[in-house]
């Protein structure tokens, strides 16, 4: 695959203040990011769907990996952000891709990949396309599979019907203005990538930290990802009063102490 990496200032793509780095897909894509310097294992960030690299959780790793002289990288995906892309074409295919892009080409040596919610999934892959590179997984409301059980499974006949008829339905959310556009591309095009219908081959450490009171990932989801996979050193930390977010000052103390137990 021909990827080059584009044009930047000094700063960008660093940990710092100023634009974010760019890398360059050879269909004239591009993805937008940050990227710390540092020792390894490093550690790499994954958002979840429709969030960006200024999150809360992403800029808190940011900070985390700086004090600790930690690389640390995270992105933008596809039709995310600063990067560019028609979310209406967006699919886990092309995020899977996009993935092992920015892992093949702005990392080096052992990783720590933290997935949030539908970045839990990728991380997943992440460990099945680079068990070498990946030396860790920490998910955070990790959501295998989301597209088939926890948006197909769970939408009403109506917003099925949408879909079919017309490609896409847009959906309200509790976590914007703007409700989130839900394509038949990306339904479909998820099946090609599903990890739960098998035992996973996953031998590296595993932390899934997951809210009990979350409302769009079951708590479950997490018990059976963690019975799903092959490996024997997988953890799973319940919190009783966390949301989907888990961005709470406790809740980033707990993730730093996670991340910490890995290195």
């Amino acid at each position: 695959m021909n990827l080059t990496e584009g044009p930047r200032s000094d700063q960008s793509g660093t940990g710092e203040a100023g634009p974010p780095g760019i890398l360059a897909r050879e269909d004239g894509a591009t993805i937008a990011y940050r990227r710390r310097a540092g020792a390894t294992p490093g550690i790499v960030f994954l958002g979840g769907f429709m969030s960006d690299m200024n999150g809360t959780k992403a800029s808190f790793l940011d900070e985390f990996a700086a004090a600790r002289g930690r690389a640390f990288l995270r992105f933008d995906a596809f039709a995310h952000g600063a990067s560019s892309g028609d979310f209406a074409r967006a699919t886990i295919g092309r995020w899977r891709q996009d993935m092992l892009a920015v892992l093949d080409h702005l990392t080096e040596g052992p990783q720590i990949v933290v997935g949030s919610s539908l970045g839990g999934w990728l991380m997943l892959l992440a460990a099945l396309d680079r068990p070498e590179r990946v030396a860790a997984l920490v998910g955070i409301a990790a959501a295998p599979d989301a597209t088939e059980d926890l948006m197909w499974g769970q939408f009403p006949a109506e917003i099925r019907a949408t879909i079919l008829r017309d490609g896409a339905a847009e959906i309200a959310t509790a976590y914007g203005d703007r409700p989130y556009l839900f394509t038949r591309r990306l339904i479909e095009e998820g099946r090609d990538h599903l990890v739960m219908r098998a035992p996973l081959p996953i031998h590296c450490p595993v932390r899934l930290i997951q809210g009990m009171n979350d409302p769009d990932v079951p708590w479950r989801t997490s018990l059976a990802l963690a019975d799903n996979i092959s490996g024997g050193d997988v953890t799973v930390t319940l919190v009783k009063d966390g949301d989907h977010r888990l961005s709470r000052a406790r809740d980033l103390a707990l993730l730093a102490r996670t991340i910490e137990g890995l290195f």
